[in-house]
């Protein structure tokens, strides 16, 4: 059976030999191929028009029916493309594995209208509720991302204080969900950040997360290391900041990382994100080898995106993380009384 992974492959490589607008629906069908809930062929085979997948019009519609029923050589994929699960294999995988899913009790990364996301905090708790979580952690970009919106100091105090209302409206009406007040801080290079001290101090959670010099190809070890030790961050976003078919990422001596975050007592972070999937599986699995903790966030920009939390768990159960280093299933009373620990 040809799989959603090989289609995305295939429709990759095919987009090099179109132009205008069939190369740009085959891209993005690269890109979708990764989020479909279903396989494609499991589609064909149930007599379903593959139209019913996101970004499948009929054009492409016949190319993929022609890929499933007569597949073609399907090439081994470059590293900008490799070691991504679709998300029908982390569903698939999951199936298999329910009392490892239904630990779960939060989601540790998303955005909001605050910065660049497309809900607001309430519509964001209404999806968390109706998924039967415990918390979420609201992590909008910090001021120096202006490309993503980021907060000034100012607004991120106007959105802890929705915050506040928001789990007080909850707690009146005896719902379990509790938001926690997060920030996704902008890294410089040198591990700086780029918020003041004592609006971050307000903070129950905070990622740190590199947004620049990203197509750096040397070592940057260095740069991993000066970011954990800056007193203000807890968890190490999205580490590599590779993305499907975009961009490698950066490289560092990853045992040397893990075990400066494992020694600070500080978390590194599974980007469920399709797209981002970071850190990847071969990493997840030196990870667990030192000992860090794990922290799983869907980066979800919209209510719909944070089914992605199931790509995350999956990374972890398929590298062998522990329960009980993952921060997500832990109660959020405990991770708040990790960070305070952290700042003492």
């Amino acid at each position: 059976m040809v799989s959603n992974r090989q289609i995305s492959e295939l429709a990759a490589v095919a987009a090099g030999s179109y132009e205008g607008n069939k190369q740009r629906a085959l891209r993005r069908c690269s890109h979708l191929a990764l989020m479909w809930t279903e396989e494609a062929a499991d589609v064909l085979s149930q007599d379903r028009p593959l139209s019913e997948l996101e970004g499948v019009g009929k054009w492409l519609e016949d190319i993929l029916k022609g890929w499933i029923e007569e597949p073609p050589e399907i090439p081994e994929p470059p590293p900008v493309r490799t070691d991504f699960l679709t998300y029908a294999e982390a569903l698939s995988f999951l199936a298999a594995e329910p009392d490892w899913r239904s630990k779960l009790r939060g989601d540790l990364q998303m955005h909001t209208v605050y910065s660049d996301g497309k809900a607001t905090i309430s519509e964001m708790a209404q999806t968390a509720r109706a998924a039967g979580y415990q918390y979420i952690a609201i992590t909008d970009h910090s001021k120096g991302l202006k490309i993503a919106g980021g907060m000034t100091e100012a607004e991120l105090a106007a959105q802890t204080a929705e915050i506040d209302v928001v789990n007080g409206v909850l707690e009146e009406h005896g719902e379990e969900l509790h938001l926690l007040r997060a920030l996704e801080m902008n890294i410089d290079p040198t591990g700086q950040g780029d918020m003041e001290d004592e609006a971050l101090d307000r903070l129950d959670l905070i990622l740190g997360s590199f947004h620049s010099k990203l197509r750096v190809t040397e070592d940057q070890t260095e740069r991993y290391v000066a970011a954990l030790h800056n007193p203000h961050v807890h968890v190490l976003g999205h580490p590599r900041g590779r993305k499907y078919n975009f961009r490698m990422g950066l490289d560092a001596d990853w045992q040397t990382v893990f075990e400066n975050a494992a020694r600070l007592d500080k978390a590194v972070e599974i980007d469920g994100y399709p797209d981002r999937q970071d850190l990847n599986l071969d990493l997840l699995r030196l990870a667990r080898e030192a000992g860090v903790r794990i922290s799983i966030g869907t980066d979800a920009h919209n209510q719909s995106e944070m089914r992605f939390i199931d790509v995350g768990v999956a990374a972890a159960l398929k590298a062998g993380i522990g329960a009980e280093r993952i921060l997500n299933f832990k109660p959020w009373e405990e991770i708040v009384a990790w960070t305070a620990s952290l700042r003492s």
